[in-house]
C-alpha cells in the first residue's frame, strides 16, 4: 500500500484578542456604511492542517518523533495571535502558517481556515445622554460572519500562498415581497404552483478570489475586501432586484459585486431555497404587499442554488 496524501491537524480552535490594530482606510462602496473597525475584541475560530510526508512513519509505524502534538499546535496558535500586529482574518492566518513553517522545518506546508466570530458592541449612553456603541460591552451574535481559507507552502525563496478563498458565511434573508418564479417545466411530478409575487427566505454562502492571490493578507486597506461590505452589497441587491428565481437573483449579485470590486477575480454562490409555506392569509389569493399571512417553515428537503463567475 502507497500513501498518496497526509495530513493532521487541530480544529475549533477559538481565540478572542483585544485590542488588535484597528482596520481603517478602506474604500467606501455606495451600498455599504462599513469603512473599517476598532478591532477592540478581535474573535476567530480556527482549523490548521500541517502538510508533509515527514510524518507518514506516524501512520506506518507508530513512530510520534515527527509530530508535533496539536494541544501543542493549539497552544502556538493562541500565542501567534497575541504578537499578530495586523488587523483582518485573513492576515492572521497567513501570519499563523509563516510562523509554524519558520518554526517547524519539516513542515512542508499548511492549509489554515478561519471563521470570525461576531461579538456585536452593546448600545449605552455617552455623558449628554445620547447613545452610543460601547466600547468595552459586546454581545456575541450567532448570525452571518467572515471566513477565510488558505494554504501556505514552503518554498526555496521562503514560504508561498498558492490558494486562497474569502468569503461571507451564513447569511439568511428574507424578502416579504419583489421576488417571483414561473414558467417552469410542469409535468406529472410538478404540484408546485406559480408564484407571481413571493416571500423569498434564502440561506447564502459567497466566497471570492483575488486576482493577486499573494496580496490578500498585505494589500492596503484600500484595496481589501471586507466580508461586511459584502454582507451590505447583497443585502442591498436583494432589496433592489425584481428576481425571478434564485438563480436570477444570485447572478445579479455576483455582477454587482464584481462590479464594485475589479480586484477580484472569482466569486461563487451557495444558495439554499429555504421558502416558507403558507399558513393563513387574510385573502385568498390576494398577492399585493402588505396582506396580512402567516407563514411556517417547510419540510426539511431544500433548493440548492450553486453559481460561480468570473469578470
Amino acid at each position: 500500500m502507497k500513501i498518496e496524501h497526509v495530513e493532521y491537524g487541530k480544529c475549533e480552535v477559538s481565540l478572542y484578542r483585544s485590542y488588535a490594530t484597528p482596520l481603517h482606510g478602506l474604500r467606501p462602496i455606495p451600498e455599504s456604511a462599513f469603512t473599517g473597525r476598532e478591532n477592540r475584541l478581535f474573535a476567530v475560530n480556527i482549523a490548521v492542517h500541517v502538510l508533509g510526508h515527514h510524518v507518514e512513519a506516524a501512520y506506518t509505524e507508530g513512530d510520534n518523533s515527527a509530530v508535533v502534538a496539536t494541544d501543542t499546535m493549539k497552544n502556538f496558535i493562541l500565542y501567534q495571535a497575541q504578537v499578530f500586529a495586523g488587523s483582518t482574518l485573513e492576515g492572521l492566518l497567513r501570519f499563523i502558517a509563516e510562523q509554524f513553517l519558520a518554526t517547524y522545518g519539516d513542515m512542508a506546508g499548511i492549509h489554515i481556515a478561519g471563521d470570525e466570530q461576531p461579538f456585536l458592541a452593546a448600545t449605552v449612553p455617552d455623558a449628554e445622554g445620547a447613545l452610543i456603541p460601547s466600547d468595552r460591552l459586546f454581545s456575541r451574535s450567532r448570525g452571518d460572519h467572515g471566513h477565510a481559507r488558505l494554504t501556505v507552502m514552503r518554498e526555496d525563496d521562503g514560504p508561498a500562498l498558492t490558494d486562497h478563498q474569502c468569503g461571507r458565511r451564513d447569511l439568511q434573508l428574507i424578502k416579504l415581497t419583489g421576488s417571483s418564479f414561473m414558467n417552469f417545466p410542469r409535468d406529472a411530478h410538478t404540484t408546485l404552483p406559480e408564484r407571481q409575487d413571493r416571500p423569498l427566505f434564502i440561506h447564502l454562502d459567497v466566497y471570492w478570489r483575488y486576482r493577486d492571490g499573494d496580496a490578500v493578507s498585505r494589500q492596503s486597506p484600500v484595496d481589501y475586501v471586507d466580508a461586511a461590505q459584502v454582507r451590505d452589497l447583497v443585502q442591498v441587491v436583494f432589496h433592489e432586484f425584481n428576481s425571478l428565481s434564485i438563480q436570477h437573483l444570485v447572478h445579479e449579485m455576483g455582477q454587482r459585486i464584481l462590479a464594485r470590486f475589479p480586484q477580484l477575480a472569482w466569486l461563487h454562490f451557495e444558495a439554499q431555497n429555504r421558502l416558507w409555506d403558507t399558513a393563513f392569509e387574510a385573502n385568498a389569493g390576494a398577492t399585493g404587499a402588505g396582506e396580512a399571512k402567516v407563514y411556517c417553515d417547510p419540510r426539511p428537503p431544500y433548493g440548492h442554488i450553486l453559481l460561480t463567475v468570473t469578470p
